[in-house]
């Protein structure tokens, strides 16, 4: 079988079937799209090339259930050398039937899409369970999107600055310290709040500091060599955004040894939506800070999560049955999504579409 046959032939099989021929040959397979996976697939070398063939042949017998002898009807397992290990064939498993209820329409998805009504604001009892325990201990917030962290660091930073106190917040990233110096300002009053980054120095004697984790860090690193600096002297709370950094392989040390030269007066308030463990980072500030860090943690969004799936056409639908996004595994796509993917199949991997 020539190179373009071949590639004719894997064109013109079901996403499905590549990924399993591509199990044991193609790394992370899963990741990859149908265009891709067949390009990576016609990259084996020529020895691999008569056991891809031969496999993909037996695929196309299997799942097409062609009536065969009991000793000709197997499958191939696929092993990470490119050979077929021969096994006998296991009864195909049935189809799950479609759910008995009607799919989410397209209205019912969009409902409720838009800016709200506005209403009065009032705290949820974490936001004021974490201001109240703030006030005495570390406090970890490890809460969905759009819950609002960001309210109980200017909450926080209010009290902060009305006992006199100096506020470190910091960010992981430049950009986003000039975005929180800009809405602090606006918040504050711009005498109020400076900032320290590699390339910005505006107003470092301000009661409010935007700087970087790196820029925090040297200077605690600074104190412990001697050097007074006076804001460490008043400094009465840092809020460290985005707190999941201490994670990150390269930059995360950063953030242990932040935390480790922080002053023992000043209150730690660290932020995160992505914290995967947040309970063994309290217990660690707990066993290295004098009190105890007191942990913020739910899972409910305050905005619900929807995923729909846009063609290239402009067709918007639903990518699964139901509206929100469903908890269960392999949870059955939307009759419209699935039709739109056959159609972006067939239209892009149609002769002369590339």
């Amino acid at each position: 079988m020539t190179t373009d046959e071949l590639e004719k032939l894997l064109a013109e099989q079901p996403v499905s079937r590549l990924h399993r021929l591509a199990h044991g040959r193609v790394y992370r397979h899963f990741r990859l799209g149908k265009r891709r996976l067949i390009e990576t697939l016609l990259r084996c070398t020529p020895e691999q090339r008569s056991g891809l063939e031969s496999d993909l042949q037996a695929l196309i017998q299997e799942e097409s259930g062609t009536q065969q002898p009991a000793r000709e009807r197997q499958k191939p397992a696929i092993s990470r050398t490119g050979r077929s290990e021969w096994s006998p064939a296991k009864p195909a498993s049935p189809v799950e039937p479609e759910p008995a209820e009607s799919p989410a329409d397209l209205t019912a998805f969009l409902e409720g899409i838009g800016v709200p009504e506005p209403k009065p604001f009032v705290p949820d009892a974490w936001q004021e369970e974490a201001l109240e325990a703030l006030a005495v201990t570390d406090v970890v917030v490890s809460v969905p999107t759009g819950s609002g962290k960001t309210y109980v660091a200017i909450e926080a930073t209010k009290r902060a600055i009305e006992a006199e106190e100096t506020v470190i917040y910091t960010s992981p990233l430049k950009a986003l310290s000039n975005t929180k110096f800009t809405e602090f300002s606006r918040l504050f009053g711009a005498d109020q709040v400076g900032i320290l980054t590699g390339d910005r120095r505006d107003n470092a004697q301000a009661p409010l500091l935007i700087m970087t984790t790196e820029i925090l860090r040297n200077l605690l690193y600074d104190a412990a060599g001697g050097e007074i600096d006076v804001r460490l002297d008043t400094l009465g709370l840092v809020i460290m955004d985005e707190s999941q950094y201490i994670a990150d392989p390269e930059r995360g040390v950063v953030w242990e040894e932040t935390i480790v030269f922080c002053p023992t007066q000043a209150r730690l308030l660290l932020l995160s939506a992505s914290i995967g463990n947040p309970q063994d980072i309290a217990d660690w500030l707990t066993s290295i800070r004098p009190t105890p860090c007191h942990l913020i943690r739910h899972h409910r969004r305050s905005v619900p999560l929807r995923a729909g799936y846009l063609h290239p056409s402009g067709k918007l639908t639903p990518l699964f049955r139901s509206v929100g996004i469903p908890r269960a595994p392999h949870s059955p796509l939307h009759p419209e999504a699935k039709r739109l993917f056959a159609q972006y199949e067939e239209e892009t991997l149609r002769p002369g579409s590339r």
